[in-house]
């Protein structure tokens, strides 16, 4: 997961360079990012689906092995390309790839830890979200040193070799290896629903659409996260001999992956529900925040953290609830199904960069944000939590009901 983070987390990076070489224009460059994300979410149930079926000792490995080898490819490619086509290629091949690793770290996660299902899927959510605090300064440097090709070269091929062998060390547990829990905050489906069942289960689109809202502000800031920083003349200032974007670049994705484990061992705690909300309320603050006082250097870098740290956390409790209320077996299918949400939000990333050079400000895109979490807490309490609660409800009923049937 680390291995993939500069992916999604360092692309910011890149932009500028890549404009400046090709004289390509943002929105177009941008698009590259849409198609990764997109694949890298909606592809995730093909990937997650080939797990399953090949089985829990090999499936993991194979799928996750070949993620390794098409997040190197694009990369690659990318470093070698002239033309958007080919950039957009490279965004593809890096997108599956990296759907196919996500999709097997979180699928392993939720299978493994049942009674800590939301720290479990936490701790290993935050290699992506944390995991190019490490390397995203010296991709500035090497970029600086030897340009955004070389860059997209080194990195590419460490970061798909390391997947390759690592992948080789995971498995799924075995039927009957691991228990249901019935205890903890969370109340724990006991029975696994098949993909179509869950499809076709209304609590999964109140499920899905909560994602979405939450998926879209985040993303739009981890695109252009640079452009807002140059947006208020701030990039270079420095602090504490730092430039002020390199400092907001390492402390967001720090606090990105401190917030999944952190937020998932909350919800293990008083349930996903009421986290969701305390999160989301806290997002809510912290777009806000960024639009207030963006323009102050040392702010702009708090914001910047709060932001990501208030937004990494619904990589790790979605799929936790996703699987309590589905169970395990298909989860790592679920759990992909429900990822997709992150490619739903991915279309309004260049939308959001068209309506920046039409306002000339990021303000509107940011107040935007602010609102989309106040709706997002409203839709948990109102909406998502009597959905949960009622279809809970309605399993026991039929459990009840087959059993007396039996009887």
């Amino acid at each position: 997961m680390i291995m993939i983070a500069n992916l999604q987390y360092g692309w910011s990076v890149f932009v500028a360079p890549m404009q400046h070489a090709h004289n390509w224009a943002v929105t177009s460059i941008q698009v590259a990012f849409t198609i990764f994300v997109a694949l890298e979410t909606w592809a995730t149930p093909v990937n997650a689906l080939i797990c399953d079926r090949i089985g829990p000792r090999f499936g993991p490995r194979l799928v996750m092995g070949a993620g390794g080898i098409l997040v190197a490819a694009g990369w690659v490619l990318d470093a070698y390309t002239s033309s958007l086509t080919a950039l957009y290629i490279g965004g593809a091949l890096t997108g599956f790839g990296a759907g196919a690793i996500y999709c097997v770290s979180v699928g392993t996660a939720v299978k493994w830890f049942p009674d800590r299902r939301g720290l479990a899927t936490g701790l290993v959510a935050a290699g992506f979200g944390a995991g190019a605090a490490l390397t995203i300064i010296p991709i500035k440097m090497h970029i600086a040193a030897y340009g955004y090709e070389s860059a997209f070269l080194l990195f590419g091929l460490i970061q798909g070799g390391v997947v390759l062998v690592a992948s080789q060390f995971i498995r799924h547990p075995n039927p009957g290896e691991v228990k249901a829990v019935a205890g903890g905050a969370s109340k724990q489906s006991l029975r696994s629903y098949t993909s179509k069942e869950v499809l076709g289960s209304w609590v999964f689109w109140v499920l899905y659409v909560c994602d979405v809202l939450m998926c879209a502000g985040g993303l739009v800031v981890t695109a252009n996260l640079v452009s807002i920083a140059n947006s208020h003349n701030i990039s270079t200032v420095m602090i504490l001999g730092v430039a002020t974007l390199s400092l907001a670049l390492v402390f967001a994705n720090v606090m990105n992956g401190v917030a999944r484990p952190l937020f998932g061992w909350i919800a293990d705690q008083i349930g996903l529900p009421k986290t969701m909300m305390i999160g989301f309320s806290l997002g809510a603050v912290a777009y806000f925040c960024l639009f207030m006082f963006g323009g102050i250097p040392a702010a702009f870098v708090l914001c910047t953290g709060l932001v990501f740290f208030c937004w990494g956390n619904i990589f790790s409790l979605f799929p936790a609830m996703c699987t309590n209320l589905f169970g395990t077996k298909y989860a790592t299918t679920n759990a992909s199904l429900l990822y997709t949400a992150k490619g739903t939000a991915a279309l309004l990333v260049p939308l959001a960069s068209i309506v920046t050079r039409i306002t000339g400000s990021w303000d509107s895109v940011l107040l935007v944000a602010t609102v989309i979490n106040v709706i997002a807490v409203f839709v948990v309490g109102l909406i998502l939590t009597p959905a949960a609660k009622k279809f809970q409800s309605d399993e026991v009923a039929a459990d009840a009901a087959l059993v007396a049937k039996v009887a």
